[in-house]
């Protein structure tokens, strides 16, 4: 069986980890170099971390905050926020990222998958997908949640794979934060859809959550959460004893 990797997100508003609701009623949580050098100590296979207003504001991602947490941590990172051109990802790779993700600079431009894939390798190019359900349709959304963009969420999925993501993350609005579990129905289609990794993002509430996950869909390859690592609600330590004590494969 494929190891199973459990990944923390760090989302970050006016250099700030912060965590919401449904991408809404965001508080502040922590400093992210603090915490991202506490998960990297501590078990976590990968790092996500996220400038979530960068593309809402039209600005940038913040490479100095970047830069820091690249610093401090030893185990791959992946970023995003405001990335819409291949030099944006040349400059978050310089700062210390392995992988970008790409959203809203992929809705705009999808030419900007093939071009990043070229020139750094698929293995580089994260498509994150941020999908709601809309009249039982997957919707996908851009600018953190706040923008409808009318297309259907697996065809947009499967043609940035086919353009050259190497990865998915794919976001569940309509799970984000609520603690009931991930979306087993919307990963399911989009593990089937694809050939490549796809990370679960959204609704992690309990060690049991990730249990069913991997259980129910073992095409996905990995389990991403925010809250429930940040407010010391669930371990990484204990989660991957629970989970190797049922079957999966873990990094120890």
């Amino acid at each position: 069986m494929i190891t199973k990797r459990i990944i923390p997100c760090l989302d970050v508003k006016d250099g700030r980890v912060v965590k919401g609701v449904n991408f809404l009623g965001l508080a502040d949580v922590s400093s992210p170099v603090k915490l991202a050098e506490f998960y990297s100590q501590n078990g976590a296979d990968e790092l996500v971390f996220y400038d979530i207003t960068a593309s809402a504001e039209g600005r940038k991602l913040f490479t100095e905050i970047l830069t820091m947490v690249a610093s401090k941590i030893f185990i791959p990172l992946t970023v995003g926020g405001g990335i819409n051109t291949v030099e944006d990802f040349d400059r978050v790779l310089k700062c210390g990222a392995d992988k970008v993700s790409v959203n809203s600079g992929a809705i705009k431009n999808p030419d900007l998958i093939s071009s990043a894939a070229q020139r750094y390798g698929n293995q580089c190019v994260v498509i994150s997908a941020d999908v709601k359900r809309v009249d039982g349709v997957f919707r996908v959304f851009a600018k953190g949640g706040r923008e409808n963009t009318g297309m259907e969420a697996i065809s947009w999925i499967k043609r940035c794979v086919d353009m050259g993501a190497g990865e998915v993350v794919l976001n569940s609005i309509d799970t984000d934060g609520v603690k009931q579990g991930f979306d087993l129905e919307m990963l399911y289609a989009v593990s089937n859809a694809v050939n490549v990794p796809v990370i679960a993002s959204g609704g992690a509430g309990c060690i049991d959550d990730f249990i069913t996950l991997f259980k129910t869909l073992p095409k996905v390859d990995a389990g991403l959460a925010a809250s429930i690592f940040h407010f010391g609600e669930v371990s990484i330590e204990a989660l991957k004893k629970e989970l190797a004590q049922n079957g999966i494969t873990v990094r120890k």
